[in-house]
């Protein structure tokens, strides 16, 4: 696949995976994408898991005939991205690898062999020039790890921007980018939205043509509408009004209360509401819906004199992902003693800028007329209706 007519993809599709990092599904896959500058100096960006290694060598064989590469760049040096550095580095021994400083001291942690005589290392701003093309290095800490940089080609303006714009997803599957690149931005990258935002402070100033990420598709066309979600994702803004309702449920009595609170809230907003049971609802889901709307409902069941065990991941994870800025109801149910409520107030007040409406619907095993009541009380409060 022709990038441009001089940069070509030499990545490759996973199709079998099915947990990525161990713990996000991927049904529809994912890639590990690669790219080769075919210059004076010929450059290798980035390699692949070691899944994908013989297929991505293969790739590259194709790609270069009998050239042989000058540079290997590496950006990122999690194993999904640096299984091939030994095996492309004993293939072309006078290839020099470009790498940030910090990437040059975790090297030996990834790779067996020692290449340090081979290392050009890379700062804020430095240009490796390979004759018509000109790549500028910036570094990208913690996005997401600290060795992280990303290079600018200033020729064709081509952003090569490591897992920054990348998403679930192998590239010959026709599908929504937001919705697979926003559950890998706040799944994989959230917990750095400020560092996201000091990356896109730097590259405000570049005219960027493309975007290259080493997860998903290249981005080729309106490039501002990625930049700007990737703005608003990094700086914890709600991308659309909407309630997401989240609940668990034991014996299905606090199950039959979400079902009522949708219907009094279909019957009194026109905003999206999304419903998902978090033990059975995929939840990096419904954690990236947590951030994408400006509401949140949590109905949780109180178990063994505290929260439900779902319940209390989703919001520890919601709290590790740096989760603020929004609007929070509470539900709680318990047959003798509830204490669920007490227990979600704790977890989110530990968390930025997040209301919790003062109205508390309290279920005691099974819903009544009064719970009802609350819930009109709870929705009027979380829309700011008088």
């Amino acid at each position: 696949m022709n990038i441009t007519e001089k940069i070509k993809y030499v990545g490759v599709n996973d199709k079998i995976l099915d947990l990525f990092e161990s713990q996000y599904k991927i049904p529809n896959g994912v890639s590990y994408n690669s790219y080769i500058i075919q210059d004076e100096k010929i450059t290798i960006m980035d390699t692949v898991d070691k899944r994908a290694v013989k297929e991505w060598l293969q790739n590259i064989e194709e790609t270069l005939e009998e050239c042989t590469a000058d540079y290997l760049v590496v950006s990122h040096l999690e194993p999904d991205h640096s299984a091939g550095i030994e095996i492309i580095a004993d293939k072309y021994p006078e290839m020099k690898i470009v790498l940030s400083k910090k990437a040059s001291e975790m090297l030996p942690q990834f790779i067996n062999k020692d290449l340090s005589e081979r290392i050009v290392i890379m700062q804020e701003g430095n240009i490796l020039d390979l004759g018509y093309h000109k790549l500028q290095f910036i570094m990208a800490p913690m996005v997401h790890w600290p060795e992280v940089m990303v290079a600018y080609e200033q020729t064709e303006k081509i952003l090569f921007s490591a897992d920054g714009f990348g998403k679930f997803g192998s590239l010959d599957i026709d599908e929504d980018w937001a919705r697979e690149a926003r559950r890998y931005y706040f799944n994989i990258v959230g917990k750095y939205g400020m560092q996201v935002q000091a990356l896109l402070k730097k590259a405000a100033n570049l005219e960027i043509k493309k975007i290259c990420p080493l997860h998903g598709p290249v981005l080729n066309e309106n490039i501002p509408y990625y930049i700007n979600k990737y703005d608003i994702w990094s700086s914890y803004k709600s991308e659309e009004k909407g309630i997401l309702v989240a609940y668990n449920s034991i014996h299905g009595n606090t199950e039959k209360a979400v079902n009522k609170l949708v219907e009094i809230l279909k019957e009194t907003t026109t905003e999206k509401i999304v419903t998902s049971d978090l033990v059975r609802t995929d939840f990096s889901e419904v954690i990236e819906d947590a951030f994408k709307y400006d509401k949140m409902i949590i109905a949780s069941p109180t178990y063994d004199a505290g929260l439900f065990p779902d319940t209390e991941k989703f919001l520890r994870t919601l709290k590790h992902k740096n989760f603020q800025n929004k609007k929070v109801g509470i539900i709680e149910n318990g047959s003798w003693a509830p204490i669920a409520a007490k227990c979600m107030k704790e977890i989110l007040a530990d968390m930025k800028n997040i209301e919790i409406c003062e109205q508390v619907v309290t279920i005691k095993t099974k819903m009544n007329k009064e719970n009802e009541e609350q819930m009109r009380i709870l929705i009027n409060q979380l829309l700011h209706i008088d």
